[in-house]
């Protein structure tokens, strides 16, 4: 995801609002590599603004998604995940004991070009999640 300043500045080319808690939020991605979800970015946000709604939070990740600044995930762990890392080709290991996701590169190029001999199938995409444990969960 692109800085918070120039989050706020195309959230404004594109004619969206941009409110305190809009940019509270952009301030809590930046940088962020932990894949929050949704309802962990609401709680952050909301310990400054407790008027904020999770209706909010769950619409300025959506426009967020809408323009490429970070990817939704459902890794299987119940709750939406939000990844600011938008400008590596990447995929997620998980934790299966505390949910943890972090990013792990790895070449899917070849999962690719194998499905696509698979009866004229065009691959879009690719999305590959490792499960297992962290070193915290051992």
């Amino acid at each position: 995801m692109k800085g918070t300043d120039d989050v706020t500045g195309l959230f404004r080319h594109q004619g969206l609002r941009v409110t305190p808690q809009r940019q509270a939020i952009f301030r809590i991605l930046e940088g962020n590599e932990s894949h929050p979800t949704v309802e962990s970015l609401y709680e952050r946000v909301r310990a400054a603004m407790p008027t904020i709604s999770l209706k909010t939070v769950y619409q300025t990740v959506h426009d967020l998604e809408a323009l490429g600044q970070v990817r939704l995930l459902d890794v299987g762990t119940g709750s939406v995940r939000v990844d600011p890392n938008v400008e590596d080709d990447h995929q997620h290991l998980v934790c299966t004991g505390c949910g943890a996701v972090r990013d792990v590169g790895l070449d899917t190029a070849a999962l690719a070009r194998a499905s696509e001999g698979s009866g004229g199938f065009t691959v879009d995409s690719v999305q590959v999640i490792v499960r297992g444990r962290c070193e915290r969960c051992g």
